[in-house]
């Protein structure tokens, strides 16, 4: 989808169309820019920007405060057009999937003719826009969605897979971001394509772990399939403060909070999690994560009480705190409760 957030508000309120507009945090405090309009993106306004930094590169930036629940009407919408096509749609996030349309409800043969109809029927139910990528796997097919934003649609058959590869910079390759990406370019590697004849001692001391994968995807090659309804492995929320959290109780509650919207979501799927984890991030952006580890559970009292004791292995109350979060892990249903763990429990996390 494009701009989803920003087309969402822009779709639904008449007046902000054609005006750049960000959706995110206040730019007064510590808020980010959640989504970005093709407009505010021509200063220079991009996802992930603090909103001062956005307010100052373009002091005509309308700022609109999230509405998640509008947004996964919005996603619903698109994803019931998706399974209408094609049960293998695999979800990325509330605007982005994969879909293998290989066998079609609509019996097109050429995927180029799936997408334009997606997009079409995506416009006509949703008023809104989609840019698609067409592909024979999934690393070209992402990268293509986002060749020709906004409202785009971009082929690469399988003859012209070897010229698009060409194009495309080293930071291209899944998995390479910008800090990996530089140390590729120091190394001599500019191009993706760079990546087939670099010396593969060289990549491993480089990227470590990824180099058998970025080569593969250099040449074109991911075997991934399209996998619908993938298992979702944790679930939790964090906040970034407009003050800096220096008194422990309101850390402690501030955790309380966010652990309770945790244990709701396993109440509504009927799950149980044997993880608990927060994540504190220091006022000079030190970051870092504390788990426990037990028997099965969705009590709201018990796993709230582990989220705060997590505390005790922090510096909270010391030093200052821009973010925490709570997440839950390592999740069984209620007919899947081991009687006798044939372990103890895990004591708490000792990095």
């Amino acid at each position: 989808m494009d701009a989803f957030y920003a087309s969402v508000e822009q779709r639904d309120n008449p007046e902000l169309r054609g005006k750049p507009l960000a959706v995110g945090g206040r730019p007064e405090g510590r808020g980010v820019v959640a989504a970005a309009s093709y407009e505010a993106r021509a200063f220079g306004v991009y996802s992930a920007m603090p909103m001062s930094r956005a307010v100052r590169l373009c002091p005509s930036l309308v700022v609109v405060r999230p509405d998640f629940a509008r947004y996964k009407a919005a996603s619903n919408a698109v994803f019931a057009i998706f399974r209408e096509v094609t049960p293998l749609v695999e979800p990325l996030s509330l605007d982005e999937a994969y879909l293998d349309v290989t066998e079609n409800a609509w019996g097109e043969t050429f995927a180029t003719a799936v997408a334009r109809r997606l997009k079409q029927r995506i416009r006509e139910d949703t008023g809104l826009t989609a840019s698609a990528g067409v592909a024979p796997n999934k690393f070209l097919a992402k990268i293509a969605s986002g060749w020709k934003k906004p409202d785009g649609l971009t082929v690469i058959s399988p003859d012209r897979v070897e010229p698009f590869l060409q194009k495309l910079p080293v930071d291209a390759l899944w998995g390479v971001g910008p800090v990996t990406a530089e140390k590729l370019r120091a190394k001599g590697i500019q191009r993706l394509v760079d990546v087939r004849t670099a010396d593969v001692q060289l990549l491993r001391d480089t990227v470590g772990s990824l180099a058998d994968w970025l080569r593969q995807l250099a040449s074109g090659v991911d075997e991934r399939p399209v996998t619908p309804n993938r298992e979702v492995k944790s679930s939790g929320s964090e906040n970034t403060y407009p003050e800096d959290l220096t008194e422990l109780a309101t850390i402690r509650s501030e955790i309380a909070e966010m652990a309770s919207h945790a244990i709701s979501w396993l109440h509504r799927r009927q799950m149980l999690a044997r993880t608990v984890t927060i994540k504190v991030r220091y006022d000079d952006f030190t970051t870092i994560t504390r788990s426990h580890s037990s028997l099965p559970t969705r009590d709201e009292a018990d796993l709230t009480a582990r989220a705060v004791r997590l505390l005790e292995k922090t510096d909270a109350g010391v030093r200052p705190i821009r973010l925490l979060g709570v997440s839950v892990h390592n999740f069984r249903s209620e007919n899947d409760v081991d009687e006798a763990p044939d372990r103890l429990p895990f004591d708490y996390d000792k990095h």
